[in-house]
């Protein structure tokens, strides 16, 4: 049987890999953190919209973000963990200066409010779901 402080430790670990991951993903541009991070059995149980609900879907996603937002960053607000799973709530920030979903670049800065949770195992994401804003500001950028 696993020692409370074990399992705490577990929790820490864990929050940490979802901090590192959003770091280098988000922050970094990073493209090569998708293998690292995400098993490659992921499934994400919220893809974005005619995306893949695999690690592959995600690393398009985070190409489409990179394009249309080069300078995105994320904030992390909150983060709550318990046994194998981490919830995060953030916030992305960019300029749109690329095409996005048929969008072409305005030029103007948005943020994306997101909450994502994620189950990890042996320190990588196995499952994924989340929600944001983002038909909000898509809506807004066609405007």
């Amino acid at each position: 049987m696993a020692k409370s402080s074990d399992a705490g430790m577990s929790i820490e670990r864990n929050k940490l890999t979802v901090r590192a991951f959003i770091a280098a993903a988000y922050c970094h541009a990073d493209l090569a953190a998708i293998d690292a991070y995400l098993a490659p059995e992921l499934v994400d149980h919220s893809p974005m919209s005619g995306l893949p609900p695999t690690r592959d879907g995600l690393r398009l996603l985070f190409a489409a973000l990179r394009t249309a937002f080069p300078d995105l960053q994320a904030t992390i607000h909150d983060q709550v963990a318990e046994g194998d799973k981490v919830v995060t709530r953030k916030t992305i920030r960019g300029t749109h200066l690329g095409p996005l979903m048929g969008i072409p670049a305005t030029g103007r800065s948005v943020a994306i409010n997101v909450i994502d949770i994620v189950r990890l195992v042996d320190g990588r994401y196995a499952e994924h779901w989340g929600v944001n804003t983002l038909a909000p500001v898509l809506a807004q950028l066609r405007s």
